[in-house]
């Protein structure tokens, strides 16, 4: 009982720490920073929390060409793109609003690993990508969803990110780890990404300065970094202790603490097509969701 109730315990404190990281995004991004700076931090954060882990246990895995073509691929798949395209939306759209575009990552993960021939076609399944991409519908199209009518169109922007991590998931379903270990594969990526991003941010003139006063915008940073390396360190955690199914249902739980700590944070406030859109979020998230029982379980 008590393993369970540990597991329980994980996945709730998981999905409501990845939750934090929409509003905080769209904090860091309240001052104007753009992207390419905002990213920059996150992967030598992410190369100092990681590295540090990994020397501390003496476990820094050895960068083969075919884990360096993984590593680059996950950095753009799973970072520096997906972010870039989060923050730009982010900017613009409320961040409960965020919280629940990024939930419609199964309802893509699912047709490309179809058509990838990872995985066959069932029909709740596909009815609920049906049902996530009614939720989008409700955000977009009624009049009356978003403050900002004219600001739809962002909504489209934030998409790019869902449709990259389910290329990024498929990817890894299909080629694994390339012996890195998920810790050491995600170091890697944060190494690789510094290199991609750190000229696109000095080309661009898009650096931030951490070195003046900090501001609200700046804590989010550094918090939504943290919290996102250690939420994502402790779902392949929990994978490995509960089952990728049981852990799959911290989805569920980001998309909700996403749209409730925007409330509580930012003081938003929703129309009843946003609502309804997050009812048919989590509906689909619960009908895509694989639903074989695992060994582990």
């Amino acid at each position: 009982m008590s393993g369970r109730l540990g597991s329980y315990l994980a996945l709730a404190t998981i999905g409501v720490a990845w939750g934090l990281t929409v509003p905080l995004g769209k904090i860091a991004v309240s001052t104007g920073h753009h992207p390419y700076g905002l990213i920059f931090w996150e992967m030598v954060l992410g190369m100092v929390l990681l590295g540090s882990a990994l020397s501390i246990a003496r476990k820094v895995p050895r960068l083969r060409p075919r884990g360096a073509i993984l590593a680059v691929f996950i950095a753009l798949a799973g970072t520096v793109l997906p972010n870039y395209f989060s923050y730009t939306a982010a900017a613009q759209l409320p961040a409960g609003v965020m919280a629940i575009v990024i939930a419609i990552v199964p309802m893509f993960s699912m047709p490309i690993a179809i058509a990838l021939g990872l995985e066959r076609p069932q029909f709740l399944r596909l009815l609920g990508v049906l049902l996530g991409a009614g939720a989008i519908a409700l955000i977009f199209g009624p009049s009356a969803s978003l403050p900002d009518p004219a600001k739809a169109v962002f909504v489209l922007v934030a998409l790019v990110a869902p449709f990259c991590y389910g290329v990024e998931a498929n990817v890894l379903s299909w080629n694994g780890d390339a012996g890195l270990g998920p810790v050491g594969l995600l170091f890697w990526a944060s190494v690789a990404g510094f290199f991609i991003v750190t000229p696109l941010t000095f080309a661009t003139g898009n650096w931030v300065d951490l070195r003046q006063s900090w501001t609200a915008a700046e804590l989010a940073l550094f918090g939504l970094a943290t919290l996102h390396i250690g939420a994502y360190c402790g779902y392949i955690w929990l994978v490995g202790a509960a089952g990728a199914v049981f852990a799959s249902q911290v989805a569920y739980l980001v998309t909700a603490s996403g749209v409730f700590w925007s409330i509580g944070l930012m003081g938003e406030t929703y129309s009843g097509w946003i609502w309804g859109a997050l009812v048919l979020m989590l509906a689909g998230i619960v009908l895509v969701s694989p639903k074989q029982v695992d060994a582990e379980q």
